[in-house]
């Protein structure tokens, strides 16, 4: 039991650390996110023999080639969404469920997509007692065209380019965020659709894991 409160204890201290030294200094200040994450035990979502990365600024590999975003990652995507109690949200990236539950707390219904079947298994298991989030198994591109309109899409990783169909998903008006993937570098950027178009701004340069399903289309080669 001691050593269970100890360990207990330590990833405390190591989650306030996160909030302290990666959250509050770049960028990450709305409080209801900071609270979110703060409250959270991000130890529980990646696998055992890694607990001890989870509240450091790096990726986390979970197998099949896929990783778990940084914690200042999802907290910059989540801050630049400009979250509201009432929205609805497509969460593309689910993974093991973690940002899924943060969204939970955040706003009024999460639809979180994941393709890789393990980690779906994961994400279902961690989510079964998180009110308000609806998770569907299938390719991250193709999003949850049955639940929209969506008045935010987060893409809790970086991608090469955006499927005009996932976009449509999102209301006129709604905001979308995502990491972006160009010639090995990642960056943060955040956009708005409206009836004429959308487009996205870049906020941010840091890391970010990229996501399989959105390579950009290449043409022929002679």
């Amino acid at each position: 039991m001691m050593a269970t409160t100890s360990l207990a204890n330590e990833f405390d201290a190591m989650r306030t650390a996160m909030v302290a030294s990666q959250l509050r200094p770049n960028a990450v200040n709305d409080v209801r996110v900071v609270t979110a994450m703060a409250g959270i035990a991000r130890e529980t979502f990646v696998p055992a023999e890694a607990a001890s990365l989870a509240y450091r600024d790096t990726a986390i590999p979970l197998g099949g080639g896929r990783a778990a975003n940084l914690p200042i990652a999802t907290g910059r995507l989540l801050t630049e969404a400009q979250l509201r109690p009432s929205d609805r949200v497509l969460l593309i990236g689910a993974a093991t469920g973690y940002t899924a539950t943060v969204l939970a707390r955040l706003v009024a219904h999460v639809v979180a997509v994941e393709s890789d079947h393990d980690l779906a298994a994961r994400a279902r298991a961690a989510l079964s007692g998180v009110a308000g989030v609806e998770l569907i198994e299938g390719p991250l591109e193709q999003g949850y065209a049955a639940g929209a309109p969506y008045d935010v899409m987060v893409i809790d990783g970086a991608v090469e380019e955006l499927p005009e169909g996932l976009v449509a998903q999102v209301r006129a008006d709604g905001r979308i965020v995502t990491g972006l993937f160009d010639r090995g570098v990642t960056r943060l950027a955040a956009g708005k659709r409206t009836e004429g178009g959308f487009g996205l701004a870049d906020f941010a340069d840091i890391e970010c894991v990229v996501l399989p399903g959105f390579a950009r289309r290449r043409g022929f080669s002679f």
